[in-house]
């Protein structure tokens, strides 16, 4: 079990205040790269609760295979052990290949766990084998990576954006994803479902997968197709899962370890717009849900949280939402604007939503794309911040000057944020010069 009281004590040493003002925060530059093709982009970051200090940060970049010219997918680890100041990069291979969608996560024993998408014949997209299975890979401490395990191989179907959720009480481990009947078919005798497995040994082997969703959906990639499954563990054993499919926001429960679960999908709410909206310079803007728990405890001990974006006011205004549940899921409140600037300012839209939930504050921290500031297509990054419950947030810009997206350049459909203690670490990606980055901040908060 983790030492809270130890951690909250470590904090103090480091922490200063999140209202101190804009522009406060050290900008980290992880890695750097010409955009040629896919990437450097999609990150996924996250905290060691055992050690605060150590941190694992993934991204998607693309290369070409000398060998026969043919473009696929690797992700990159990086490797922080001075709370993010500084990052190297460490080697890390899988006989199962990886192929982008990359998530990190860590248990309280200090192991970090990278899941990614497969390319065991390294083909890309000329492969038939791309994206068979989920692979799982280990550390015991940031540097060091077994060769993996998988999850869902089930061929010729795909599977495709996996995340996955340590569970500190009963030290499982759980992963959600999309599996794909025929990826990007139109034939409607094809569907796509949201899969899970979980873990009882630390990622060495996985339950068989079960299908969890009560609607499947299309195949095409689209608001029609169930996607952004998250999984998140309750304090007693509880883990729950949401995703997006036909413009709603959609959840599941399971009170037994992911066992067995809800007959019926709760909705959570509306999403005008569906999951990949359309926002100019970024084609097809990422607004798919994340979901949260607070096991901290503090006033909002077990309370649910979804966040995710939508369109409901207005096409040329995309928003940032929540909604919150104290009953386990069974019911849900109205959904909360995350971001406060106008309703009325069309035009400025945020996107890009990710969500973390400090485990020991129970504080809700959101980071998400913005441009309230602008007319035009000049984009800053901004953290919201509750600290009752998702009742209210607070919002701050973080980024130290804005980018222009082009709608050329593929930028990924996320961007990721850890919380732990109060260390707060968001992660996303810029273009700027022709080159994308992936920039990390460096919040310390109260």
């Amino acid at each position: 079990m983790i030492n809270r009281f130890k951690l909250i004590t470590l904090g103090i040493l480091y922490l200063f205040n999140f209202t101190q003002g804009v522009g406060q925060y050290k900008i980290v530059t992880i890695a750097s790269d010409k955009a040629n093709g896919v990437g450097p982009c999609q990150p996924s970051i996250f905290i060691n609760p055992h050690s605060p200090n150590i941190m694992v940060s993934s991204f998607v970049s693309e290369k070409t295979m000398q060998t026969s010219q043919t473009k696929t997918r690797q992700n990159k680890i990086y490797l922080s052990r001075d709370f993010g100041q500084t990052w190297s990069t460490r080697n890390i291979k899988s006989k199962y290949g990886d192929f982008g969608d990359p998530c990190i996560i860590a248990d309280n024993q200090g192991s970090f766990y990278y899941f990614h998408l497969s390319d065991p014949k390294k083909l890309g997209w000329d492969g038939q084998m791309v994206m068979d299975r989920i692979v799982c890979q280990r550390s015991n401490n940031g540097k060091m990576w077994n060769g993996g395990s998988f999850i869902g191989l089930n061929p010729p179907k795909k599977q495709e954006k996996a995340w996955a959720t340590f569970d500190e009480t009963s030290g499982r481990i759980y992963v959600a994803w999309t599996q794909y009947d025929n990826y990007a078919s139109s034939n409607p005798q094809d569907s796509a479902n949201i899969m899970l497995s979980f873990s009882e040994d630390r990622g060495l082997t996985w339950s068989p997968t079960i299908r969890i969703n009560e609607y499947g959906g299309n195949c095409l990639g689209e608001t029609g197709t169930p996607i952004g499954a998250t999984p998140t563990a309750g304090p007693d054993q509880e883990v729950y899962v949401t995703w997006a499919y036909n413009q709603k926001i959609y959840f599941d429960r399971s009170s037994d370890g992911g066992v067995t679960w809800l007959k019926k999908d709760v909705v959570v709410a509306d999403q005008p717009g569906g999951w990949h909206l359309n926002v100019p310079g970024f084609g097809k803007a990422a607004g798919a849900p994340v979901s949260g728990c607070d096991i901290s405890y503090g006033d909002y001990h077990g309370n649910i949280y979804v966040n995710w974006s939508d369109q409901r006011n207005g096409e040329n205004n995309t928003d940032v939402w929540l909604a919150r549940s104290s009953d386990k899921g069974q019911t849900w409140s109205s959904p909360i604007k995350v971001n406060d600037d106008e309703v009325i300012m069309m035009g400025r839209h945020q996107c890009y939503n990710w969500m973390a939930v400090d485990p020991i504050t129970g504080h809700i921290y959101i980071v998400f794309y913005d441009r309230r500031n602008y007319e035009d297509l000049q984009t800053d990054v901004y953290l919201a911040v509750s600290t009752d419950g998702g009742v209210t947030f607070k919002n701050e810009k973080i980024s130290e000057k804005p980018f222009i997206p082009d709608s050329n350049i593929y930028i990924g459909d996320y961007i990721n944020i850890t919380a732990f203690a109060g260390f707060v670490r968001p992660v996303w990606t810029s273009y700027d010069d022709g080159k994308l980055s992936i920039l990390s901040a460096i919040i310390n908060a109260r």
